[in-house]
């Protein structure tokens, strides 16, 4: 490789490294990165520069963040959410796979993974600290479900790992991204239950795996069976001061679970109605979830014009600017030669198995640091030369380097489990942190293997 060449690549190695230890959108280093590379070393002016500019993805990411702003600020999220816990109320064991499905409807939805690890985490960690059951584990479970329904193909990150593969030629079931997500996520959650529950057996751990009914006042259970009851404050609540339990209605969440349901709204009513409109739309006739999420953002929009304003704000400026950047510093690595020279040397070690679970584990331990969004735009076109070819499994590898970038996001240093180490309850915080920091070092060595053997090896070789 020419100096021309790898001078970007270092700056790239760079901007990861810039963004990790200080609070700056990496996005924002990637169009000056951009600028500056096909500015000084192609000597592009700005329209070419920004030849590959994702409009499309950046107007999805507007239109599916604007809706679902709308969609929870009329109170439609939370109504969801409570619907689901109150269908399976009795059943303590149950409600963190509730949890689990909440979150992965969400984000299939739409949402992205932090906005709905926001809306589900204070009251699953409540629910944790109410019946005993393992922080750590209802933290993962609510994690590991944002990330499961987080590639469907109305998705951001579904469209973005689609567009980025279509535009190299080659093609991806959407729906193939998506199974194949839910069911890593789905058996890490329950590889997770499965070892915290031995692991308690054997030790005798103050916390179960799933949860056990708690006695209330009156002797009889306090758990999910019984919404009206009035529940001691765990301590360690967020912000230090008293807390009341997850089944009250003092509950300062983004989730109150009431003791009876509340009435539907017109405007809730609308709003479901809208989502399966929206659906139907994107999935059946195969319109742009772009334009159609817009609209019917603007229709929820007119239900309440004073929060406009508020829901325009309320849009996720922070991921367009990141992967508008990247997307498009990464466009003009490749019309300098920088990416196709990686993926030839890659392709010249000889085994292309092994190609594939290097770019995983290079994925993977970077995500566990920096953006899972930003670190799609840069590996995964790393691999598409070595997936022309034909030597392995399109849909297989993609699917591997996509979840391998997202399921290490249980580590604190990521949104998602900042998130949750901030909603804990009944645990000392740098307890909790380290328990946290220990199970991301372990997921990091071992997820980016699993969706390689589950994903590549087992296509490869059947």
């Amino acid at each position: 490789m020419t100096s021309v060449e790898v001078l970007p690549l270092i700056a790239l190695v760079a901007m990861f490294v810039i963004a990790t230890f200080f609070p700056i959108n990496i996005g924002i280093l990637g169009f000056i990165g951009a600028f500056a590379v096909g500015a000084f070393m192609l000597g592009y002016d700005d329209k070419e520069i920004l030849a590959a500019f994702p409009s499309s993805i950046v107007l999805t990411i507007i239109g599916v963040t604007y809706f679902f702003g709308m969609a929870k600020k009329n109170g439609t999220i939370d109504l969801l959410v409570n619907a689901c816990i109150r269908a399976v109320r009795g059943r303590v064991t149950v409600v963190p796979w509730v949890f689990f499905f909440c979150a992965s409807v969400l984000t299939a939805l739409g949402t992205f993974s932090p906005a709905a690890v926001a809306l589900i985490s204070p009251a699953a960690m409540s629910f944790a600290a109410r019946t005993k059951m393992s922080p750590l584990v209802m933290g993962i479970m609510t994690i590991n479900g944002a990330h499961a329904g987080a590639f469907s193909p109305i998705s951001v990150s579904g469209v973005l790992v689609c567009d980025i593969v279509e535009n190299s030629g080659l093609s991806i079931d959407p729906w193939t991204l998506f199974f194949a997500s839910y069911g890593i996520n789905l058996l890490l959650s329950v590889l997770t239950v499965v070892g915290y529950a031995t692991l308690a057996r054997t030790r005798h751990l103050e916390f179960s795996a799933m949860g056990s009914a708690v006695e209330g006042p009156d002797g009889g259970s306090a758990g999910v069976s019984r919404l009206d009851q009035p529940h001691p404050a765990p301590s360690g609540g967020v912000g230090g001061g008293a807390a009341t339990g997850l089944l009250t209605r003092p509950v300062q969440t983004d989730v109150l679970l009431d003791a009876a349901p509340t009435p539907v709204t017109r405007v809730q009513k609308l709003t479901l109605a809208l989502i399966g409109i929206v659906l139907v739309l994107v999935l059946v006739f195969h319109l742009p979830i772009s334009f159609i999420a817009i609209a019917a953002g603007a229709v929820l929009a007119f239900t309440d014009l004073s929060k406009q304003n508020e829901a325009i704000a309320g849009i996720s400026w922070s991921t367009v600017l990141l992967v508008a950047g990247m997307v498009t510093y990464i466009s003009v690595l490749q019309e300098i030669g920088t990416i196709d020279h990686l993926a030839e040397m890659a392709i010249t070690i000889g085994a292309p198995l092994l190609v594939a679970v290097v770019l995983c584990y290079v994925i993977g331990v970077t995500s566990a640091f920096a953006s899972s969004t930003a670190l799609l735009t840069a590996v995964i076109p790393m691999a598409l030369p070595l997936l022309h070819t034909g030597a392995l499994p399109v849909a297989g590898v993609v699917a591997a380097l996509a979840i391998s970038a997202t399921v290490v996001d249980v580590s604190p240093f990521s949104t998602n489990g900042a998130l949750v180490l901030a909603n804990a309850q009944g645990i000392a915080r740098p307890r909790f942190y380290r328990q946290l920091l220990l199970n991301a070092g372990i997921v990091v060595a071992v997820a980016p293997a699993l969706c390689w053997l589950v994903l590549v090896v087992t296509p490869a070789v059947l």
